[in-house]
């Protein structure tokens, strides 16, 4: 199931799969306040969240986490579902996120693709990558 989630939960599961090395602090974005946390709960249990941020008319998701021990299951899949649906349902001309460049095979599935600006963080390699919307008139 998919719902909204609590903030301090999200930071949890952030935490544990993106920086279990770091302080918690961390994984805390500047604007997440600002942000819809949502998540996919497993027979009650949270197993993966994103954030997702407005600006105008395009939809950014941030921070997308499953927890180890329930990756390459779907659940993460859904939640990209749920978000490009939400977009449509909402007539947003773009979706966007920053992908780790090894992960970019998975949001190509949904037909996302890449842009040209690539930045590097925490030593990783990352590129934004968008799907966009045709409005009808």
């Amino acid at each position: 199931m998919i719902n909204e989630v609590a903030y301090a939960d999200v930071l949890e599961i952030r935490h544990k799969v993106m920086y279990p090395d770091k302080d918690k602090d961390y994984v805390i974005l500047p604007d997440d306040d600002k942000g819809l946390h949502i998540g996919y709960y497993k027979e009650g249990i949270l197993v993966s969240v994103l954030s997702l941020f407005l600006n105008n008319r395009e939809l950014q998701f941030r921070k997308f986490a499953t927890l180890p021990e329930y990756q390459g299951q779907g659940y993460g899949t859904e939640l990209v579902k749920w978000v490009l649906d939400y977009a449509k349902d909402m007539q947003f001309d773009r979706v966007w996120c920053n992908s780790r460049i090894e992960k970019t095979d998975f949001y190509k599935k949904f037909d996302f693709v890449e842009t040209d600006e690539i930045f590097e963080k925490d030593g990783r390699k990352f590129i934004i990558l968008e799907r966009k919307f045709k409005q009808e008139a």
